[in-house]
């Protein structure tokens, strides 16, 4: 039989993997599959765009299958559901219709070497009435659902506007993180709003936004240096945004939240982005060892400490280097370089050497504030993460973390010609996505 590689979890980790093994392996001699619930990849780190209109994911996304014909792995659409490890096999849980009939029952796949990179859920910390009343910014599906519901609240205020001018109506959104998931949001629905009046929306323009950031820390941007995190504050609050440090939500409603201070804050949409955990199938894969914050623990070679044939990378994947304060942090850098650790260290067991250890290398962050900014540090922990830039040099270097996504999954050639495309695209295709 031919050596079956299996990958569960098509993110920017999982995605980059299966490429390389399907472009070096070949169908010959081995099996490569990826496992994932989507039919299309859209990188993470661009969802609070698709979420506030400003990119159209269509026009971005990838197609598992047709990606996969071209770099020599099969796509199985489904979710993880188990693991036998006795038996090595992977169960595929049932895949069902809208209406609820069952399309593909499950089902196992064999596997020789299997790669977990599911990445991670939002960390609600228990809070009451976040799963009722919030939205998350996980994947395409929960971004397009932000936007189609901020549209209709721009609608809504648009209309209420046109009938009677001096009506006080405003589109009022709470988003709970003071994380770059929260901040580029906020700074985005500011960018979209100011466009709407020039697609039907005539009466309606930013300053009927009011956006409110609500972090339990003492700052916003805690990963970032204090400088920054005070520059990127002044930058929202410019925009408009009500920035709140040192708020815990002690409850969600259906009128808003409600803050451990008392204040109730009134919000049309509350979006939550306050924090990361692994997902409740982790802790339920055949005894495989789970940290406290639900995500795989690993061994220096990204095996997981008691199966060698399994690894983990990503979100999912729980890693602390000897010496460091902490584990290696859920970011998209951090998944990018485990899928090459991961690649070679496949190869390596394939031809019965020993795997390498994973070295991480934080070349620091960055924190785009939309079209009016772009903040952050580079080099992380080779320079302590004192390289402080903002401005356009920022703006360029956040731009091309994703141009480098799209040459690590598509290839030299292809990757260029998109990054060609998407230029193109920006002249010829409106501002906004809205429908």
């Amino acid at each position: 039989m031919k050596t079956q590689i299996v990958v569960i979890g098509g993110g920017a980790g999982g995605l980059e993997l299966v490429r390389r093994l399907g472009a070096r392996l070949g169908r010959k001699d081995f099996d490569i599959i990826l496992v994932e619930r989507n039919h299309t990849h859209v990188w993470k780190p661009l969802l609070h765009e698709v979420a506030a209109g400003s990119l159209d994911a269509n026009l971005d996304e990838v197609g598992y299958r047709g990606h996969g014909h071209r770099w020599g792995y099969r796509f199985f659409y489904g979710s993880l559901e188990a693991i036998d490890r006795t038996a090595r096999q992977v169960i595929v849980a049932p895949i069902f219709d809208d209406d609820g009939s069952e399309l593909v029952g499950q089902h196992r796949l064999r596997y020789d070497y299997l790669v977990i990179a599911i990445g991670s859920v939002s960390n609600d910390f228990g809070t009451p009435g976040v799963k009722d009343h919030c939205l998350f910014l996980e994947d395409r599906h929960q971004a397009d659902r932000f936007r189609l519901k901020l549209l209709n609240h721009c609608l809504r205020v648009s209309r209420t506007m046109s009938a009677d001018p001096i009506d006080d109506a405003f589109v009022d959104i709470a988003i709970v993180g003071g994380g770059a998931t929260g901040i580029e949001l906020a700074a985005e629905l500011y960018n979209a709003a100011s466009s709407l009046r020039h697609y039907g929306l005539e009466v309606f323009d930013e300053t009927r936004l009011r956006v409110t950031l609500i972090e339990a820390g003492p700052r916003i941007l805690p990963a970032l240096p204090d400088a920054l995190a005070k520059a990127a504050h002044q930058e929202l609050e410019a925009l408009g945004v009500r920035v709140l440090a040192n708020t815990a939500v002690s409850e969600a409603t259906e009128t808003g939240l409600r803050c451990a201070t008392g204040e109730q804050i009134h919000a049309n949409i509350c979006v939550w982005a306050a924090g990361v955990q692994g997902a409740n199938i982790l802790g339920e894969l055949d005894g495989l060892e789970v940290a406290r914050s639900r995500q795989l623990v690993v061994l220096p070679t990204l095996q997981t400490s008691r199966d060698e044939r399994i690894f983990a990378i990503g979100d999912c994947c729980f890693f602390k280097p000897e010496g460091a304060g902490g584990p290696v942090p859920p970011r998209a850098q951090a998944a990018h370089q485990m899928a090459s650790t991961a690649y070679r260290n496949i190869l390596h067991l394939i031809a019965g050497e020993t795997p390498e250890a994973f070295v991480y290398r934080d070349k620091g962050s960055l924190v785009s504030l939309s079209r009016f900014s772009t903040v952050g540090s580079l080099m992380g922990n080779l320079v302590g993460g004192r390289m402080a830039i903002e401005g356009r040099l920022a703006r360029m270097i956040y731009v091309s973390l994703y141009r480098m996504h799209l040459v690590a999954i598509h290839g030299w050639i292809k990757g260029l010609a998109l990054i060609l495309v998407g230029h193109a695209n920006r002249v010829v295709r409106p501002r906004l996505k809205l429908h």
